[in-house]
């Protein structure tokens, strides 16, 4: 038999390489499940890991997946660092591409001589205001009524999504759609400049952006340094007069304009027009990436291109391979199963290892 037991000293090489080796034992994983379902195990991980970096096209396709996952994560690891539990991101970026699209709209004349950087600039915005302002419900009924900000935040999810549902099918639906529940499609002057020959646009380079600001927060400045104390010692923060109030607020909002900015992004990148689906599950996924990640803002960099990867991967399992559209979700799954595994044996914050019952010491 087995037991857990306390480490003495916790490896910190380890718990650096802990996600790496969840990553490999997730591919391991998948060989098993290919082998299971009568395919090649060789050919399946080809076509979900290799088949995507091939190539100019692959590449820019994983960075088309790259800048919305990169923008909520570095914003969800900076309120889980703060120990507030933002689980509510892709309500705030559903909430986002509704303000953005909106705006667009209202600007977008359709005579295509519209747009420009002022305008894409102004969208960015809008779309931050939306995500914040989602985030803010949260920040507000937990400030003020002390509300669980997990249940909240995921609730809101839904709200956003029948939001822009209705929206959709209603004052923002293109007269000329032939009823189909969209938006009319944006002028180019309205999308971001993208790479030529390819989708990939803007949204990468300032999901970047916002990773280095977070890094330099964290590291270089006394505001990280307030949230990181206030998330590991939230007596000691107290003591040291830090506002847990403060952490609160900031964090969401911080967190929830990210991920406005990336509903935005899809809009006015990939998209290019409001649609009822909007989002694959990016917030939801991003809180995979930003633990995969450590919660560290360079980390996630490291982390959303291996969930971009998971995303291309299974979008080509299905047309090649013939597997079914849950394949992203599953190797997501076993991704966050093998990372709590890994973290139980090695991370520093589960000082725990196995030993044979009995053994002496």
């Amino acid at each position: 038999m087995l037991e857990l037991v306390p480490r003495a000293q916790p490896s910190r090489l380890m718990s650096w390489l802990s996600p790496i080796l969840a990553v490999i034992l997730t591919a391991a994983c998948g060989v098993l499940m290919f082998a299971a379902v009568g395919k090649s195990p060789i050919e399946g991980l080809a076509v979900f890991f290799i088949e995507p970096i091939s190539s100019l096209r692959g590449w820019s396709e994983i960075g088309v997946k790259v800048a919305p996952l990169l923008l909520v994560s570095v914003g969800l690891a900076l309120c889980f660092r703060a120990n507030i539990f933002n689980i509510g991101a892709e309500g705030q970026l559903v909430l986002g591409s509704i303000v953005a699209g909106a705006v667009i709209l209202y600007f977008d004349d359709g005579s295509g001589e519209g747009g420009g950087a002022f305008m894409i600039a102004l969208a960015l915005l809008a779309g931050a205001v939306g995500g914040a302002f989602w985030a803010a419900i949260v920040a507000w009924l937990r400030d003020r009524y002390n509300a669980n900000e997990i249940l909240v935040s995921l609730m809101l999810v839904y709200v956003a999504e029948l939001l822009l549902s209705y929206l959709v099918h209603g004052v923002l639906r293109d007269p000329d759609g032939f009823g189909f529940p969209q938006s009319r499609l944006f002028d180019d002057g309205f999308l971001l400049p993208a790479w030529p020959g390819t989708r990939l646009h803007l949204g990468v380079l300032l999901a970047l952006a916002a990773a280095l600001l977070a890094w330099l927060l964290l590291s270089r400045m006394f505001a990280g340094f307030r949230l990181t104390v206030g998330g590991l010692a939230p007596l000691a923060a107290r003591y040291a007069g830090f506002s847990s109030r403060r952490a609160l607020w900031a964090c969401l909002l911080c967190s929830g304009a990210l991920a406005g900015v990336a509903g935005a992004c899809e809009i006015m990148g990939p998209i290019g027009q409001l649609t009822p689906s909007v989002s694959p599950g990016y917030g939801f996924a991003a809180i995979i990436v930003a633990f995969v990640g450590r919660l560290h803002p360079l980390g996630v960099v490291f982390s959303s291109f291996v969930m971009a990867l998971f995303y291309i991967g299974g979008e080509l399992s299905q047309t090649r391979l013939g597997m079914p559209s849950a394949i992203t979700g599953i190797f997501q799954g076993i991704l966050l199963f093998a990372l709590l595994a890994c973290d139980v044996l090695i991370y520093k914050q589960f000082r725990w290892r196995l030993r044979p019952v009995g053994r002496t010491h």
